[in-house]
Order: C-alpha cells, then sequence, then structure tokens
C-alpha cells in the first residue's frame, strides 16, 4: 500500500494544477461549456473508478467486508449536504467581503479542521502541532496578502459584520465536512471502495438536484441540462474533470487511512505551488509575501511532522551497553 506522504505529495499537485487547468479551460475571460456540470461529472467518473475497484476486490479472496445495513448508509448522505450548505454560504460571504479578504478567511479552515479534530475525533495533538497549524494559517495567509500599493489594506477591515460571521460560518462548515468523512471513513473496516461509492453516488445525487434546480430558476431558457451536458467541452475541461475526480480519490484514501491534518498540509502547501507555477505560465509577480509566505509553511510541515527529538534538544542520558555491563560484571566475580 502506498504511503501516505507519496499520495499527499499527489494529492499536492493535482490540487496546485486544478485552478490552472481551470484558468486555462477559460476562453476571453469567460466559459463556454456550464461549469455546474463539472462537478457532477467528477462525481460520476470517481463513482465509475471505485465501482471498477470494488469489483476487483470482490474477486479476491476472502471478498471485502460491506455493510448495507440502513443505519451505515444514511450517514453517507451528510457530507454532500454539508458540502451543499457550504456552497451557498460561500456565495453569501462574497456578497459582503471582497475577493481578497474572502480568500483570506478561508485559511480559518486550518485552524477549524485542528479544533474539530480534536473535539470528534477525539485525537490530541502536543504544543508543537498546534503551534505547527497556527503557523501555516499565518503562512498562508501571509502569501495571499497584497501590498498596500496594489489594493487598499483598509478593505481587509471595512466589511459587514455579517461577511466575517458568514466567512468563520464557511469555514467551519469546510472543516465539519472533512472531519466527518474521516470519521465516516474510520468508523467500521469496509472496503474503501464500498465507502466511496456511497459517497460519491449521493454526491452525483446532489449536484444533479443542483443541475435541474438551476435549470428550474432559468425557466429551461438553454433546455435540460443533461441535452447541453458536454456543450462547449474542450480536451482541456476534460482535464479539469479528471483532475477534479482524481483528486476526490485521494482525499478518500488520506481520510481512511491518514487524517485531515495531513489533508489540510497538503491542499495548503498546493495553493503556494500555484502562484510559483503562475510565475511561469500566468507571468503572476511574486512577492515578498509569497516568499515569506512559503518559508512560514515549510517551517510548520517540518514543525508538525518531524519527531520530538528533531526539534528539540533534549539531554544526553549516559546509559551503559550490554557489553559494558558484562565486562562490569566479570570484574566483580574475578574481585571476590
Amino acid at each position: 500500500m502506498m504511503q501516505w506522504y507519496v499520495v499527499a505529495s499527489f494529492l499536492t499537485v493535482l490540487t496546485s494544477s486544478q485552478g490552472i487547468l481551470t484558468t486555462l479551460s477559460q476562453s476571453n475571460g469567460g466559459y463556454k461549456y456550464d461549469y455546474a456540470t463539472v462537478p457532477f461529472l467528477a462525481e460520476v467518473f470517481k463513482l465509475i473508478v471505485s465501482s471498477l475497484m470494488l469489483w476487483r476486490e470482490c474477486q479476491a479472496s476472502p471478498p471485502p467486508k460491506i455493510t448495507t445495513d440502513w443505519r451505515s448508509v444514511r450517514l453517507y448522505p451528510i457530507p454532500s449536504v454539508i458540502y451543499l450548505i457550504h456552497n451557498n454560504v460561500q456565495f453569501a460571504t462574497l456578497t459582503y467581503v471582497d475577493t481578497s479578504t474572502y480568500q483570506i478567511m478561508g485559511n480559518l479552515k486550518i485552524v477549524t479542521t485542528g479544533i474539530l479534530f480534536r473535539l470528534f475525533l477525539r485525537r490530541k495533538l502536543s504544543n508543537l502541532q498546534w503551534m505547527a497549524i497556527v503557523l501555516l494559517a499565518i503562512g498562508t495567509t501571509t502569501s495571499q496578502v497584497k501590498g498596500c500599493g496594489e489594493t487598499s489594506c483598509e478593505s481587509l477591515f471595512s466589511s459587514p459584520i455579517q461577511g466575517y460571521m458568514l466567512g468563520v460560518l464557511s469555514a467551519c462548515l469546510s472543516a465539519l465536512a472533512g472531519v466527518y468523512t474521516e470519521f465516516l471513513m474510520k468508523k467500521n473496516n469496509d472496503s474503501l471502495y464500498w465507502q466511496n461509492i456511497q459517497l460519491y453516488t449521493f454526491g452525483a445525487i446532489f449536484n444533479m438536484a443542483k443541475l435541474a434546480t438551476d435549470d428550474f430558476r432559468s425557466g429551461f431558457e438553454n433546455g435540460p441540462w443533461w441535452r447541453r451536458l458536454f456543450d462547449g467541452y474542450s480536451v482541456t475541461t476534460w482535464l479539469v474533470v479528471l483532475n477534479l475526480g482524481s483528486t476526490g480519490l485521494l482525499v478518500s484514501w488520506l481520510m481512511k487511512y491518514a487524517d485531515n491534518i495531513v489533508k489540510v498540509y497538503s491542499t495548503s502547501m498546493a495553493m503556494l505551488l500555484t502562484m510559483l507555477v503562475s510565475v511561469y505560465i500566468f507571468h503572476f509577480k511574486p512577492t515578498l509575501q509569497l516568499f515569506l509566505g512559503i518559508v512560514i509553511c515549510m517551517m510548520s510541515l517540518h514543525m508538525y511532522f518531524a519527531p520530538p527529538t528533531v526539534l528539540v534538544d533534549l539531554p544526553l542520558t549516559a546509559k551503559a551497553s550490554p557489553e559494558n555491563l558484562d565486562e562490569v560484571s566479570a570484574n566483580r566475580r574475578t574481585a571476590s
């Protein structure tokens, strides 16, 4: 089985390329395709891959554990509901705050994930690990802060109180969805792919419901969503779908065999990697804040995952080796 740090590295790369591919899929600053269809197709992709992998597991001996009891299955729509509410809260937040403030407030989910991780999963973190999580939030925020010459520094504190309250709620919902998903994945010994099938089935249903709701609100002006599902799709758009689907599969693996903190670090590092890549692809101008943010995040990464003996200089205690003990015993017998 792949080690968690290999999967986390792949997740960092995929998450980083997600924003870049999405930008490249635009045409004249807009989308020729209905971007609401991308999450739906990504859920279908994850569902197909998980079904094929489960079928492959079922051919083996012994077969994987599969729980079909309704009391267990009914828990799997909850993450989809939380994400649905979270998406609506995001849009509501953006009606009160500007994009820069929203991005900076989004880093609160790093800290809220650590808090919910401790409260609901009963996972104890050391003082150094708590400091590392706070440093990660500070580092990602620092990398996103613009200079006063680029945007008004006062804009970060001039939004209505409702915007900040919704921003905190958004961070809590994002963390809650991740922690609850980890709880589900580790609740029993069911096959990972069977758990994925349950999660992605409900995810596809909720995304389908959103597409139908959008059609209803527009009065079916462009026809039903299934007739224009692939309209405007290009090779880059399909890469966005595959990227989003593959990212979800890696996240589910981390939820099963690692934890939410690893996922948080992967996605945070992906944000910094995206900024670096954008320097070469989109001629993004690097800033001092970006450099400082990367340094702080790397320090946080080392502080969280490094063994305590590497971080703290512990006093050396003289311990006698077995050979020395044997020599002492022999000398005592000789002396007697």
